[in-house]
């Protein structure tokens, strides 16, 4: 039941498609917001 639960939690934590993010899974998002703040900041 644990590894069924962990699943699940990884499944829509991580890597299910999120509205709010424009459609990318919060780990695509999440890449994305830093290698384009890091640009940012060594740009500044």
């Amino acid at each position: 039941a644990h590894a069924i639960t962990d699943y699940i939690v990884g499944y829509y934590s991580a890597l299910r498609p999120h509205e709010y993010n424009g459609g990318l899974p919060p780990n695509e998002s999440e890449n994305r917001y830093w290698k384009n703040s890091n640009a940012v900041a060594s740009f500044s």
